[in-house]
């Protein structure tokens, strides 16, 4: 199985999480994880920073793949809103530099990671750090970008096992 880098991204509007992991086989390596702080800038000022974090991100790990997490709709729409436009910059700026992006509902991130799509924030940072073999627990935005890192890594081992189950199939019978 081919190594794959991939930037696993938990979109905010004031903290953007990110996380970067080395999959190959049943094999992960934590490479890196944090924030992208943007403060209390004016709204568009916000998206420009996370865009260009993300940007900044790429060229320095050069990911094959982008994993971000899918917009939820809680109480306040305004902020489903901003936390779409956010997760656009972050997109763009993937797009931009030809990085496959994935999406994934929080549902399968948590069940991906924890076993579970009903697990807690502290379950999810712990199984991060279990699966990653870190030495401490990541800060709550980064173990969820590295969780959905996680997931991508998952979806892309099943994807290519059932790609290669379809190839040694021929006229529905295995060769």
């Amino acid at each position: 199985m081919l190594l794959a880098v991939i930037l696993g991204i938990d979109p905010g509007s004031r903290f953007t999480g990110y996380g970067v992991i080395a999959h190959q086989g049943a094999k992960f390596q934590y490479l890196g994880s944090g924030c992208i702080k943007v403060g209390e800038h004016e709204f568009p000022i916000r998206l420009k920073m996370i865009y260009q974090g993300i940007t900044q991100l790429i060229e320095q790990f050069s990911p094959s793949d982008f994993a971000i997490e899918q917009v939820f709709v809680a109480h306040n729409p305004s902020s489903a809103l901003k936390l779409g436009q956010a997760r656009g910059a972050a997109i763009v700026a993937a797009t931009m530099q030809s990085v496959n992006v994935s999406e994934y509902s929080a549902r399968q991130i948590k069940q991906a990671v924890a076993g579970t799509g009903g697990a807690d924030k502290n379950q999810v940072q712990e199984m991060v750090k279990r699966i990653l073999k870190l030495p401490g627990t990541p800060q709550a935005d980064a173990a969820d970008a590295l969780a959905v890192a996680i997931c991508h890594a998952h979806s892309r081992q099943n994807l290519i096992k059932m790609a290669g189950a379809a190839r040694k199939t021929v006229r529905g019978r295995l060769r």
